[in-house]
Parts: C-alpha cells; sequence; structure tokens
C-alpha cells in the first residue's frame, strides 16, 4: 500500500464522501472534479505512484536536449465540509492507463476504505440528440436499486441500460463488488460536439451533485465560461448539418458536371448537323456539273 499510496503525514478525516475523475468525452468528468477542488479550496493530501500502472510512450526534447520520461499525475485532494457530517475527497488522474484500469480502481477503493469513504461518485458524458443550446439533462446510475430510487429526488433520468466507458464507469463496478455504494451523473453532451469540452454539461451535473453532498459552490464561472464555448458549439453544429445535408441529401436542379455535359452534347450533335449540311451541299455541285 505504501509504495503505491502516498498520504500526507497524520491525515485521517472523518467520513467522507469521494468523487473520483477521469478524462472523458467532452473532458466532463475533469471539469466537474476540477471546477470543485478550486471552488473549495480543497487540499492536496495524497498521490497514487504511477509507476505501477503507467508506461511512458515516449519523451520531450527541449532545446535538442531529452527529458526524462514523465508520468501523468494522480492527486488526492481533501475538504472539511463545516455544515455536514461527511467531508469531501477528491481523487483526480490525468490519464486513465492502457490496461491496467481494474487494478487501479481496486488499488483507489484500498485507501478509499482506509479513509472511512461512505459513497464514491463518478461522472461522464451522456452522447444524445440535443442541440447545443439546449439545457442538457442528467442522467444517472447507481450500485443498489435502493441508491436508484433515493437519486430520482434530484430530477435526473433514468435511462435503463446504458454502458459507462473507462475508469468513471468502472470504478463504479469495483464499488459495487467491494459493497461500497456508488453513484454516476452524466451530462448530456451534442453527437456534434463530442471532441471539445463541454462545460455546459459539467455545470448541469454539478447542480445535481452540490445537492446530493449538501454542499454550496458559486457556479457563476462555469455558468460563463458555457456561455463562451457557445459560438464554437455553434459551429461544429453549422458543420455537422452541412456534412448531413452532402451525405444523405440529393440536390432538385441539375448538378452543374451534368449541365456541362449536356451542352457538349448538343454542341456535338450542332456540329454534326452542320457537316452533314456540307455534305449535302457538295453532293448538289457534283450533280450540276
Amino acid at each position: 500500500m505504501k509504495d503505491i499510496f502516498t498520504l500526507k503525514k497524520d491525515f485521517m478525516p472523518r467520513a467522507c464522501d469521494m468523487i473520483a475523475s477521469w478524462p472523458g468525452i467532452s473532458n466532463v468528468s475533469l471539469l466537474v472534479a476540477g471546477y470543485l477542488k478550486d471552488k473549495l479550496k480543497a487540499e492536496e493530501v495524497g498521490k497514487l505512484e504511477p509507476y505501477n500502472f503507467f508506461d511512458p510512450t515516449g519523451v520531450m526534447v527541449k532545446e535538442n536536449v531529452v527529458e526524462a520520461p514523465q508520468f501523468p499525475e494522480n492527486k488526492l485532494f481533501y475538504w472539511h465540509n463545516p455544515k455536514a457530517e461527511r467531508d469531501i475527497l477528491l481523487f483526480i488522474g490525468d490519464e486513465q492507463p492502457a490496461a491496467k484500469g481494474y487494478d487501479l480502481a481496486q488499488r483507489l477503493l484500498d485507501i478509499s476504505i482506509k479513509l472511512k469513504v461512505k459513497r464514491v461518485f463518478t461522472c461522464a458524458a451522456a452522447i444524445a440528440k440535443i442541440h447545443h443550446t439546449e439545457k442538457p439533462h442528467v442522467w444517472a446510475a447507481a450500485t443498489r436499486k435502493d441508491l436508484v430510487d433515493y437519486v430520482k429526488q434530484y430530477n435526473v433520468i433514468l435511462r435503463g441500460a446504458v454502458q459507462i466507458a473507462g475508469l468513471n464507469g468502472l470504478f463504479l463496478g469495483v464499488a459495487k463488488e467491494r459493497n461500497v455504494d456508488g453513484f454516476c451523473l452524466l451530462g448530456e453532451v451534442p453527437a456534434y460536439a463530442t471532441r471539445i469540452a463541454n462545460p455546459k454539461a459539467a455545470l448541469a451535473i454539478l447542480e445535481v451533485l452540490t445537492k446530493m453532498l449538501t454542499i454550496e459552490v458559486d457556479l457563476a464561472d462555469l455558468v460563463k465560461l458555457s456561455a463562451d464555448t457557445e459560438e464554437e458549439m455553434k459551429k461544429l453544429a453549422s458543420e455537422a448539418m452541412g456534412e448531413f445535408i452532402s451525405r444523405y441529401t440529393r440536390p432538385v436542379w441539375p448538378q452543374a458536371e451534368e449541365e456541362d455535359e449536356d451542352m457538349e452534347e448538343e454542341d456535338m450533335e450542332d456540329i454534326d448537323d452542320l457537316e452533314d449540311d456540307e455534305d449535302e451541299d457538295e453532293d448538289e455541285n457534283k450533280e450540276k456539273k
């Protein structure tokens, strides 16, 4: 355990809820965790050593000098909640491991149980047929049926059968194996805008998550960030519409190439008629002679 997880000396919180976060579609999960960390001014209290889970695939070169291999950071942050019986732990991973996700999730659950974590939360994106101007809904899943019934009060959508890819989903599966209560909140993102960060989906999740955690967080900065990304979303929507039109529709007007071909055929017919007229004139002249 000491080789895998390093904790601040003498750190032992009271009962906690944990939010665990890794990169994913539209960066929704990291946006949620990072915003909470910054607004709560959460204190760094530990880190997961990366060497057992990550293998560097290259190095950086600066001023022609090769640097040492870099590993992703996986840090643990803590915030004392003065208005509730549980404090908050935030685990934020820079990357997802290529092949050892299940093992990492197990090790994180080990330290979570040691630190008196009662509930774990993850967040993710839900790809949906919505427009970027719409307010995204929040989908929810939980590790037990009674927890599903509990989360209904927060005005979430229960989709029944879904798949949550990566560690933002796998961590909950491991929590279920270990009998730790867990929830996943998924913010809807437009299908045409999955390649860019979506603060609007993160905002929708935080509106639910803060209620579940009984904490107050100023969301004004995230509201502004959501508005600032509207123009980029609008551009992506326009590109998606153009691609749809070119792929699935046919124009009702003649294509330029077809028009050119028709004109060429008409010109050839005129030339043929002219040649026939010239041939007839020559034949008439011969008969006169």
